[in-house]
């Protein structure tokens, strides 16, 4: 029935905004109560004074010239009285002093003297960077242990031998390995997301044939003919750039002056940095531009070298190996703490495991730590780093050193969920060993599950583009903490195979690497002969899909394959290591088994190609599982009492937003068949702008619903909240009984089109579907893409290339798009913008056929005609309210128009001017149009026929636009 809505007399304060000021005040409380657990008068750390000089290192053993080092000594004031150990801080890779300086200062205020410094090529320091060459980094750092040997306030175990550690995270834990292998004064070392074999860390291939049975957690593959990690290798190489590489040359200043911290400074005259000869970096004698900015020539000719064809010579494969820790690990024998991080595609947990077995087996003590961070997800936290400082003070024997090994032999994070909140949360597990260092102690648990799906074909493109998404160096982290995790995940159609579990029906908690055995059979590919060889990689990686379809890539782990001997049309079986992760897999979610021919971070094969993938065997994937407890103890009486008050706060603020949101969330169930209920619905922006009042409207199934309205009258607004994209200040929406908020559940069963789609010009209509869906993260049988082109009505035309598609074709296919997933409530915004009459009445129809499936449609448009003939019900906004709403027929015929069909126009209009009541007589051809004014139509059809005209034909005046019109100027005049 239609509805005339009268203007509201009376506007209620928003809901929202009480929830805001309440909410605003528990926070004030929260901060309170923060202030008080945490400003607890506590034990006052010392006071640090700080020395900075340049000191004088060999440019090579041997070398009669020198490079000068930038250091900055940290000596507490306890120190002054009584020596202390020593810390020696190198930094990461492009870095400098100044980027420990927190932690130098921290460790500092612990009791320690620090020694942090700049390294050879970095900053102030002059000098080649040689990626911890023996004869280059690793002899500058023995150097400053003389130093140290020679400070007072520095605690020694014999002449020139003092009491020190060495941390420090990525390039500089690296160092101390190496150092810790090369220099037995080292007395114990924390190195922190470090690598253990460049060579693999670059180059991995975690492939072989045969099986594989890792002891350890995270140990995989470790094979030669790896898969050049190019992405992480730029960005290491532009950090030796920005170390002052590119412009004149320049002298390091002196110690003391304010000049920035990264400098052009070159090495002195001559110095050719470490070991070793390559192509002439120098500046270039015209423009004084150094191509390899500050690395030594070796270094230069080794990255040239693999970014030429992404393959290692066995000159560079040598060069890296000399420089990693994996050269002098199995020597090293006093205690190491590896700290890992999970989120880390640069140097991953198998680095930490090797390293860890190595130092083990040569008879050092070994504490793991894996914890939720790493190059893609940020540096240990305070709470870590302090643990880091009471293992040092505990093995040095230092400023106030616990009783006990603060540190289990094993710790790990477990992220996860809060589920009241969907905030981030850390679980911290520990266990009593770390798996397989012990030959006596069992190896790794692992559990086996089961994968299925048929062998599929891959192919990879010519030119190896377009490539799939893993991650982005830099971004990854950024992105996934962002409110749309997995954004860098893309898999392209036509390019991965997908295999696939069964749901979980209990938490699966994978601790490690999993291992899969697969069949790879390279097929001919047009143009090529038979029997030909194939290296082209590929790449495995491991899918954790939620209920709803969301796809998430456990730290963007993806693991390189390069399988040798690969024949066109033979199969061989190879047993792949995925990258260790820490990911607990909740029941309902399942594990996807993705091999991918592409991967945007690592080197592409440009050789087109193809290969058929399948699962071997009974296609089982073995998954490590380490069993933990929960971390307890530690904590002072007045913080548990703070963190327990502050707890309770919590809880009741939880309590009240979990009751809340249930309210909001839940189902009414008298609306549980209704597409679409709008009741009271607002939206105000600053400076009293109201672009929707008091909406209210219902859509019922199978009704294709015109939203009506002049420019302003708020039906993009309506739309963006609809779609959750837009909070209202008041009233709501529910789709189905269930509330429409951001982000909620129940807009998976909408589908939108939002004018002007974005389309791939170079794929296919069906191309661009699949990938569309694909990028929902939805389960690929939930599309129904045969059903929406059906529907859509766009034939084989799907097959072609969108760029050779008329427009009309295109907003076929978008409307299309929209119809993935058959959504019950289908939301169109000026579906025909662009279109000619023709293909105008061809979108007619495939909104009439939607709906006629039982489903909703929901049409915003400005061609009032094309609505009429399309619609079957309409809403009419105007200055952000609802003037009418109702079936079309009502509303055209609300205003008591009437039309005649006669047989004489002019004495019918004579005729009916001359009735009172009857205004606005006007004839068109031979119809007589008049407003009867509630009269009714048998009083004007009598003084028709009393006048001696024959009616015909006599019934409402069905007009869109005029009732449109009738209704937007009624409304503006009550203004």
């Amino acid at each position: 029935m239609l509805r005339i809505v009268p203007r509201p007399l009376v506007r209620l304060v928003p809901h929202g905004r009480r929830t805001r000021i309440a909410a605003a005040a528990l926070a004030v409380v929260l901060l309170g109560a923060l202030i008080v657990v945490f400003t607890t008068p506590g034990e006052d750390p010392p006071s640090v004074m700080t020395h900075e000089e340049f000191i004088e290192v060999p440019t090579a053993p041997g070398s009669p010239s020198q490079e000068r080092l930038d250091i900055t000594l940290y000596v507490p004031d306890t120190a002054r009285e009584t020596p202390a150990p020593a810390i020696l801080l190198p930094h990461g890779f492009g870095g400098s002093k100044r980027s420990v300086a927190r932690d130098a200062r921290e460790l500092a205020e612990r009791g320690f003297v620090v020694l942090a410094y700049t390294a050879r090529g970095f900053g102030r320091s002059t000098g080649m960077i040689a990626l911890n060459d023996p004869d280059a980094e690793v002899a500058d750092a023995s150097e400053l242990l003389d130093y140290l040997a020679a400070q007072p306030t520095v605690q020694r175990d014999a002449d020139n031998d003092p009491r020190v550690a060495v941390t420090g995270s990525s390039y500089a834990g690296a160092l101390a390995l190496l150092l810790a292998g090369t220099d037995e004064r080292v007395d114990a070392i924390a190195p922190v997301m470090t690598y253990h074999d460049l060579g693999q860390s670059l180059l991995p291939n975690a492939a072989r044939h045969g099986r594989f049975e890792p002891r350890s957690p995270a140990r995989m593959l470790a094979t030669d003919d790896g898969v050049f990690k190019q992405g992480w290798a730029g960005v290491l190489f532009s950090g030796g750039l920005g170390a002052g590489g590119i412009g004149p040359t320049a002298d390091a200043p002196e110690p003391g002056t304010e000049e920035d911290d990264v400098t052009t400074a070159d090495p002195a005259p001559g110095s050719q940095g470490a070991s070793g000869s390559g192509p002439d970096v120098g500046p270039d004698a015209a423009t004084g531009a150094r191509p390899c900015g500050r690395f030594a020539p070796q270094i230069c000719a080794a990255y040239n070298d693999l970014v030429r064809d992404g393959e290692a010579s066995e000159r560079t494969l040598r060069l890296l190996e000399r420089v990693s820790p994996a050269s002098v690990t199995d020597r090293i024998d006093i205690p190491a703490l590896l700290v890992q991080g999970e989120r880390d595609t640069l140097f991953g947990l198998d680095q930490a495991d090797a390293n860890a077995r190595d130092i083990h087996d040569a008879g050092g003590e070994v504490r793991v730590v894996w914890y939720a961070g790493g190059h893609d997800g940020g540096g240990p936290g305070a709470t870590l780093r302090a643990s880091i400082a009471d293992w040092l003070a505990f093995q040095l024997e230092g400023p106030r050193p616990p009783k006990d090994n603060p540190l289990p032999a094993f710790r790990y994070d477990v992220q996860g969920t809060f589920q009241a909140t969907r905030a981030p949360s850390v679980r911290v597990l520990t266990a009593d060993r770390y798996p397989g260092l012990d030959r006596d102690v069992p190896a790794v648990d692992q559990e086996s599950v089961r994968l299925s799906g048929p062998e599929q074909v891959v192919i990879n493109p010519p030119g190896g583009t377009p490539a799939a998404i893993s991650g982005i160096p830099g971004f990854t982290g950024l992105a996934d903490s962002s409110a749309r995790p997995g954004l860098l995940n893309v898999d392209l159609p036509g390019q991965s195979a997908r295999f696939s579990s069964g749901e979980f029906t209990e938490q699966l908690l994978v601790t490690g690497s999993s291992t899969i055995r697969l069949q790879v059979t390279p097929l001919p590919w047009s143009g090529g002969a038979r029997g030909t060889e194939g290296t082209g990689p590929l790449f495995v990686k491991l899918y954790d899909i939620g209920p709803t379809g969301q796809r998430t890539l456990p730290g963007n782990a993806v693991s390189p394959v390069r399988i040798p001997d690969l024949r066109v049309g033979e199969t061989v079986e190879v047993t792949v290591s995925l990258p260790p992760i820490v990911r607990p897999v909740q029941p309902g979610h399942r594990l996807e088994l993705v091999v991918a021919t592409t991967d945007r971070a690592y080197t592409n094969a440009t050789q087109p190609a193809a290969y058929r993938i399948g699962l071997a065997g009974s296609g089982e994937l073995a998954v490590p599982e380490v069993s933990g407890e929960a971390t307890t103890s530690g904590w002072p009486v007045w913080q548990l009492a703070g963190i327990g008050g502050l707890g309770l706060l919590a809880v009741a603020l939880l309590a009240i937003t979990a009751l809340r949101r249930r309210r909001a969330d839940g189902v009414d169930e008298s609306l549980a068949d209704v597409p679409l209920d709008i009741t009271g619905l607002t939206k105000s922006y600053p400076g009293g702008i109201t672009a929707v009042s008091e909406l209210s409207f219902r859509a019922e199934r199978g009704q294709v619903l015109g939203l009506l309205g002049p420019n302003g009258a708020g039906k993009t607004t309506t739309l963006r909240m609809l779609m959750g994209l837009v909070t209202p200040t008041s009233g709501e929406m529910r789709v189905f009984g269930h509330r429409v908020r951001p982000g909620a559940p129940v807009l998976s069963r909408i589908g939108s089109f939002v004018e002007g789609p974005g389309f791939l010009p170079h794929l296919s209509g069906a191309a661009n579907l699949q990938l569309y869906w694909d990028a929902t993260g939805r389960p690929a049988d939930k599309a129904h893409v045969a059903e929406a082109l059906e529907i859509a009505g766009l034939g084989d035309a799907v097959h072609r290339k969108v760029g050779t598609y008329s427009q009309g074709m295109r907003q076929r296919l978008a409307i299309a798009q929209a119809m993935l997933g058959l959504p019950e409530l289908l939301v169109l915004d000026e579906p025909t913008n662009g279109l000619d009459p023709p293909q105008i009445h061809q979108m007619r129809e495939v909104l009439r056929r939607y709906a006629a499936t039982g489903r909703t449609v929901l049409v915003s448009s400005h061609l009032l005609a094309e609505v009429e003939q399309t619609s079957t019900h309409v809403v009419v906004m105007h200055r952000g309210k609802l003037v009418a709403d109702g079936a079309v027929g009502e509303i055209v015929a609300a205003g008591g128009e009437a039309s005649f069909v006669v047989d004489k126009p002019d004495e019918a209009v004579a005729a009916l001017n001359d009735v009172d009541g009857i205004s606005a007589v006007r004839a068109d051809g031979d119809t007589v149009h008049a407003d009867l004014d509630g009269l009714p139509r048998s009083t004007a059809v009598s003084a028709l026929v009393t006048a001696g005209v024959a009616v015909e034909n006599a019934g409402p005046r069905r007009r869109l636009e005029d009732a449109f019109l009738r209704l937007v100027t009624s409304e503006g005049q009550e203004q």
